[in-house]
């Protein structure tokens, strides 16, 4: 993995010497507070005001407040493309802040949550379906999401074949070899085994799942017709279409979901507080128009304020259905 700053590279080695399996980290260091709520938060967190996330330690000795703050974007498509996007903003939060702040180049769902853990890293942009295991897990409180000027966000599931396939409906999909992306991801996995039985088709038992790692290898396999179809996001199929990635003719769609909440932007739980207020300055100040991320993310204008409590519940429902359970184990 490469780590990118804004005037050198982050001594990932050192980083990454620090980090230990999630499942590790939870019994080395967190001790039960039986004296707090928490629902299902790990044992290291209290939850005393009952909306789903981490309450900051009653204890100010223990809260964080780095000189250089390391931030990390949700690891769905190639790092090194991002770091040069997300440039832009990493300049403004670190003017508003005023610290340092480093791009940390996470190529798993399982090494960001784990660096959140333990304490590594203190800003994050969350895909969507682990962002339950970064709160839960990692004390991730989320905050913020990309949207449009009057506030409004979201993506939805597209279910993408070839354009030869000779697949047009669900019912189609009887038989065949379908691409999801990995066993954390909404769209690109719990949101279809979700929703597809509603329409007749479920997955494992209709059709031959196979995990390709990411949305953009099974959209690039659907266009080699390596996969007969395959579930995936929106906002990512349109971001490869726009750097001539694919070639939209070679591919239809055959069905789309209502939209769900895209990618979380999170602060760690034990942030000092004037920091979190800067923070929060610096997201919901940044300006997208004229800067290479407003121009990747094509439809976003600014930073707009979230909660995980009410804005993540569908994606709650979709992996309560799925017997999901928020623990080490499960995330990958």
């Amino acid at each position: 993995m490469k780590a990118y700053t804004m005037t050198r590279k982050y001594p990932l080695a050192v980083l990454a010497a620090t980090l230990l399996p999630l499942s590790m980290l939870i019994a080395a260091q967190a001790q039960a507070q039986s004296d707090c709520e928490r629902g299902v938060l790990a044992d290291l967190y209290c939850d005393e005001n009952g909306d789903m996330v981490a309450d900051r330690p009653a204890d100010e000795s223990e809260w964080l407040n780095p000189d250089t703050l390391i931030f990390a974007y949700t690891p769905v498509e190639d790092p090194a493309i991002y770091s040069d996007i997300w440039q832009p903003f990493i300049d403004h939060l670190q003017e508003v802040t005023g610290r340092d702040v480093r791009f940390f180049a996470v190529q798993s769902n399982s090494a960001q949550v784990e660096a959140m853990r333990s304490g590594r890293l203190h800003i994050a942009g969350f895909s969507t379906g682990p962002t339950p295991f970064a709160v839960n897990l990692a004390g991730a409180v989320p905050f913020a999401l990309m949207g449009s000027d009057d506030g409004r966000f979201g993506y939805t599931l597209q279910l993408y074949t070839h354009v030869d396939s000779g697949i047009d409906e669900m019912e189609d999909l009887k038989g065949k070899r379908v691409a999801h992306t990995s066993p954390t991801s909404n769209s690109g996995n719990q949101a279809p085994r979700a929703l597809f039985p509603e329409m007749g088709i479920v997955p494992d038992e209709d059709y031959e799942v196979v995990y390709s790692g990411s949305h953009d290898q099974s959209m690039l396999g659907v266009v080699a017709q390596d996969y007969d179809a395959a579930p995936v996001a929106s906002e990512v199929v349109e971001r490869m279409a726009a750097r001539g990635l694919y070639d939209p003719a070679d591919v239809k769609i055959i069905y789309e979901s209502d939209s769900f909440p895209t990618t979380s932007y999170n602060y760690a739980y034990n942030l000092h507080p004037d920091l979190v207020e800067k923070i929060e300055e610096a997201f919901f100040s940044f300006e997208f128009a004229g800067t290479e991320l407003g121009e990747e993310f094509e439809g976003v204008e600014k930073f707009v304020p979230i909660n995980y409590q009410d804005n993540w519940k569908v994606i709650r429902t979709i992996q309560n259905a799925n017997g999901v359970q928020y623990t080490p184990d499960n995330l990958e």
